[in-house]
């Protein structure tokens, strides 16, 4: 019975090899989308070793599991898995991890709760200061203007999605830093980063003390920006983009000396004017089906003693 052991010993060293390997390395900046999908490979070989760990763990601590989990397996399979000889831990370790994915499947709907709140009372805000006009069905433009002293632009959203602009962003930018900053927000919107940060927001503060969850939620709002600005500026330039982000965030402190809130934003403007080499198509798809294959690590071990019996 050394499988749900084994798969929770393998999750630790994902957990903490993973991230330290990924802040080493130098091409997630250069390649924000594939460190996305390297991100959440990773955060599934975790979650995955712990799933397969507290399913064996319960067949071994209960006969009525092992039942159901081995009905159509030969007998070799069974005994492969040396299921009867676990000890009172077995219960407990499935219990545990039970537990655990209870609470993070809970603090996901809190997540979404929260986020869906957040999005009606915006919704209703700007109702207000953006009613329809006479005529006008309500809902169905997607740009919305709202007039404002301070230049900004975001995505909202929820059940009817708006890309609001206030009026000072509108006096502020020029006609293609205005679609670049669009763009960027429309970047969002398609590769759905909201569920991204959802997601790692969930895992995060249902579980603060485990750091591979923190880094994940920190990297996933740095990546995601990082994504929409390249999409931005493949539409329209990496010199368009730049000053379009300086021009909305320069009132703001972000660029004078000292700590900013959004100390970020140098960085990515520094990022846009000076752009670093991309990777070959080649190592990126090296890179994507590598990540591919970390989740498939934990099924692997899972299944090598059956493979084993059956050979």
């Amino acid at each position: 019975m050394m499988v749900p052991a084994a798969l929770l010993l393998l999750g630790a060293l994902t957990a903490v090899a993973a991230p330290r390997l990924l802040a080493r390395a130098d091409w997630p900046d250069r390649e924000p989308v594939v460190a996305l999908w390297v991100w959440q490979c990773v955060v599934a070989a975790v979650l995955l070793c712990c799933a397969l760990s507290m399913t064996l763990s319960a067949a071994a601590a209960w006969q009525a599991v092992r039942g159901h989990l081995f009905a159509p397996a030969p007998r070799a399979v069974v005994e492969a898995y040396a299921l009867g000889a676990a000890g009172p831990w077995a219960a407990a370790l499935a219990v545990t991890l039970a537990l655990g994915g209870l609470w993070s499947a809970a603090m996901l709907v809190r997540e979404v709760v929260r986020a869906r709140a957040r999005w009606r009372h915006r919704h209703a805000e700007l109702l207000v200061r953006a009613p329809a006009l006479p005529g006008e069905e309500p809902g169905r433009g997607r740009l919305v203007v709202l007039e404002g002293d301070r230049a900004d632009a975001w995505w909202l959203p929820g059940s009817r999605p708006r890309l609001v602009v206030t009026t000072a962003a509108l006096r502020r930018l020029e006609g293609r830093q205005l679609d670049a900053v669009l763009a960027h927000e429309q970047g969002h919107a398609r590769a759905r980063h909201d569920w991204l940060l959802h997601c790692s927001g969930a895992l995060a503060g249902g579980f603060p003390q485990v750091p591979v969850f923190a880094a994940f939620r920190d990297e996933m709002h740095r990546l995601v920006e990082l994504a929409a600005d390249d999409m931005a500026s493949r539409r329209f330039g990496r010199l368009t983009t730049a000053l379009a982000l300086v021009e909305l965030n320069e009132d703001r402190g972000v660029f004078g000396p000292g700590p900013a809130p959004q100390a970020h934003l140098p960085q990515r403007v520094n990022r846009l004017l000076t752009p670093p080499d991309r990777l070959t198509a080649a190592r990126r798809l090296r890179l994507t089906a590598a990540a591919a294959l970390v989740p498939a690590v934990p099924v692997l071990v899972t299944f090598v003693p059956g493979l084993r019996a059956l050979g």
